[in-house]
């Protein structure tokens, strides 16, 4: 073992070793004895593809090239493919046009026309042979795009312009059919309201044809409560939703006579996410009588049966922390999990015998004992902030078996910041949090109020406060590390994406504990973030911060880029060049600032990249770029690759 101070420390988990091993892994789907699921592939330019395991074969994958399954229906996606009968059917980022693919044909085959129109979130339904989902019409040049529930003819006899199953509501997501055919439940909101602050769940009824009958009945939910993954009982007997009306994302149960819906089991945790993208599933029936859910308490993930008949709910023991994207039929289990020492992973859980199967890993690096020994273990940390109140974070200190450090010499600290800001800090191994600690540099990644996983009055510490409560949180947590004599405070930087990206710049422009920092796709201009961006988000900012241009001083008092004289200390910008969400005039204005102050400032373009990057080279860059720049602006230039 070597003695080298924290922060200068060579590590062999490198850029390299994590584009060229990791993808990323969502949306796990069941159709007959197969499982299914989606491979987002940073080393082929961050295309999606389906993949295909049935049972003792190996993953094959579906999509073929140069297709892309992936939707742009609220910007963020999500819920762009389902599988109904062995037919797939999926969006191609490309030309957005709804696809079917038959097994064992060779080419997908067009639904839809070529044009304005963006699809997502489908079922089938397979007695009138067509897919319903949510549509979003971009055709009226300088008006929002319209968001509908529409039918697309699923024979693909011609291109299908879709039928309109339901208007008039700003948004619409989640459409489930009664298992009769005769219902169709679905969520709807309108602005200003996001999802997880107010959806109303409706059902639609049908007639033999397939056409509504009737208007929607409105079942539960509101401009005040937030509703999330209506789910049929398999006997069409009732409905169940998840509803924050108590204050956290429970169960709930309405039968099909409309009788009051009752929670299935209240408890204190949250069964229910945020609807940043379309497709999410906590929880699914296991049969007619139980139900397989999981839910977050005090930010860590649990599995969980329920047993219908008693309301009972038993803990599931497994080995991970953060689950997501749930399928159950019978006794198989299929769902994303992963943990502080396991990768994103879809397993398959026999509930019969309790066996679990792991049938694909986002990277295999932790499979060697050679690399998996520099891995840090996590530790959840509760700490005082303002107001007397407790926020919350997961901390990673620094570790690497090389090497020792000098008696009395403290770590260097990267305070990562979720985006959202209604997310959450993820328990799952991380190797872009591995690649800093294994050279010595610990990272606290901040559950700051307003996220996810603590119930509805801690996301609501968020209202009007954006720019307060998350950088009130962030240094209070870098604070108590280093009071605690864990990390040096001299060298503490901080990191975030998107609105994560607005907080680091708002705690290193309006606070003095941090030395630097870098904003991946952030927002610095809060004014133009509420004039220019889409509309699914295009109203947030009137509960962040307040109704603009109401509210305009709110703005201009909280936004980096108008106290850019205040900023002093050396910030390094990513931004992709198609970004929608924060276009990149908006970040050069805040580079530019910078630079002409004579700012330590630098910037990074990445060509065919939107909101988050999906390609393995500018990943590895961003990555790699981000250590150099703290290296030499903050760290100290011994901190080596």
């Amino acid at each position: 073992m070597q003695t080298s101070p924290y922060g200068f420390w060579r590590s062999p988990i490198t850029s390299d070793l994590i584009v060229a091993q990791s993808i990323g892994l969502s949306e796990v789907r069941l159709d007959g004895n197969a499982t299914y699921w989606l491979e987002s592939r940073p080393q082929e330019g961050g295309r999606s593809v389906v993949v295909r395991q049935s049972p003792g074969g190996a993953p094959a994958d579906l999509t073929p090239p140069p297709f892309n399954v992936r939707t742009r229906v609220h910007e963020y996606g999500g819920g762009a493919w389902t599988v109904s009968s062995r037919a797939l059917y999926f969006s191609h980022d490309t030309d957005r046009r709804l696809y079917r693919l038959d097994q064992g044909a060779g080419q997908p085959v067009p639904l839809t026309a070529e044009g304005a129109c963006r699809y997502a979130d489908g079922v089938i339904d397979a007695r009138h042979n067509r897919w319903i989902g949510v549509r979003e019409d971009h055709t009226a040049a300088g008006r929002e795009p319209e968001n509908t529930l529409v039918s697309i003819d699923a024979r693909a006899a011609a291109p299908d312009a879709g039928t309109v199953l339901a208007s008039g509501h700003d948004f619409y997501s989640s459409p489930k059919l009664s298992p009769d055919g005769r219902w169709l439940a679905f969520l709807a909101w309108d602005h200003p309201r996001m999802p997880w602050q107010g959806t109303t769940l409706y059902a639609l009824p049908f007639d033999e044809s397939g056409r509504p009958s009737a208007a929607p009945v409105a079942i539960a939910g509101g401009p005040e409560e937030s509703v999330f993954q209506p789910e049929w009982a398999p006997d069409g007997s009732a409905l169940f939703f998840v509803s924050d009306r108590t204050g956290w994302w429970n169960l709930y149960c309405r039968g099909i006579d409309l009788s009051a819906a009752h929670p299935v089991v209240p408890m204190d945790a949250e069964f229910g996410q945020p609807q940043w993208v379309f497709g999410l599933s906590t929880y699914a029936f296991a049969g007619p009588r139980r139900l397989i859910c999981s839910y977050v308490s005090k930010g860590l993930g649990q599995l969980a049966v329920i047993d219908l008949a008693s309301g009972k709910l038993t803990p599931i023991d497994t080995p991970y922390t953060d689950f997501s994207s749930l399928r159950a039929d019978g006794d198989r289990v299929v769902f994303r999990a992963g943990s502080p020492s396991t990768p994103a992973s879809i397993v398959r859980l026999d509930l019969a015998s309790g066996a679990t199967e792991v049938l694909k890993k986002a990277t295999a690096v932790a499979d060697d004992p050679a690399l998996a020994r520099y891995f840090t273990r996590v530790e959840p940390v509760e700490f005082p902030t303002e107001g007397g109140r407790t926020a919350f974070a997961l901390y990673y200190p620094a570790c690497n078996p090389d090497y020792a450090a000098p008696a009395g010499d403290q770590p260097p600290l990267l305070v990562k910041v979720h985006g959202g800001p209604t997310a959450a800090a993820s328990s799952t191994l991380d190797l872009r949090t591995q690649y800093w600690t294994s050279r010595g540099i610990s990272v606290l990644d901040v559950n700051y109020g307003g996220s996810t996983g603590y119930g509805r009055a801690y996301r609501q510490r968020l209202d009007a406060n954006w720019g307060i409560v998350d950088v009130d949180d962030c240094v209070h947590g870098a604070h108590f590390l280093a009071q605690q004599g864990l990390v040096d405070r001299n060298r503490s930087v901080i990191t975030g994406g998107s609105a994560g990206g607005f907080t680091t710049l708002a705690a290193l422009t309006f606070r003095n504990h941090f030395r630097g920092g870098a904003s991946h796709f952030g927002v610095s201009d809060l004014a133009a973030l509420a004039q220019d961006t889409h509309k699914f988000e295009s109203r947030y900012l009137d509960s962040l911060i307040g109704p603009y241009p109401e509210r305009k001083d709110l703005y201009d008092a909280r936004a980096p880029l108008a106290h850019a004289s205040q900023l002093s200390v050396p910030v390094i910008f990513f931004q992709g060049d198609e970004d929608r969400v924060v276009p990149p005039a908006q970040t050069e204005l805040m580079v530019d600032a910078l630079r002409q102050k004579g700012t330590p400032v630098g910037y990074l373009l990445f060509s065919g990249e939107q909101h988050g990057f999906r390609k393995a080279d500018s990943i590895k860059r961003a990555l790699d770029a981000e250590l150099y720049f703290f290296a030499v602006n903050v760290f100290g230039t011994g901190l080596r690759f």
